[in-house]
């Protein structure tokens, strides 16, 4: 069920709140700097990515988040 929701989330629609207001270090799947106005996804567990062909991929191999693996 974790893994539907959280796949779920991660397609969902672009809106506002997807665009970042600060810079935020490092990406943890592209590994590329997260800097403001950068469109990002925000999982549930409140870890932020860049959105795009790479977080896909990660998240059709993976289904989880790469910082929290186990929830």
């Amino acid at each position: 069920l974790v893994v539907v929701w959280l796949l779920t989330i991660s397609l969902c629609a672009l809106s506002s709140e997807d665009v970042l207001s600060k810079d935020a270090g490092e990406c943890a799947i592209c590994l590329e700097e997260l800097q403001q106005g950068d469109t990002i996804a925000r999982l549930p567990c409140l870890c932020i990515y860049h959105k795009g062909q790479v977080f896909y991929e990660w998240f059709e191999v993976n289904r989880s988040c790469p910082e929290h693996p186990s929830d």
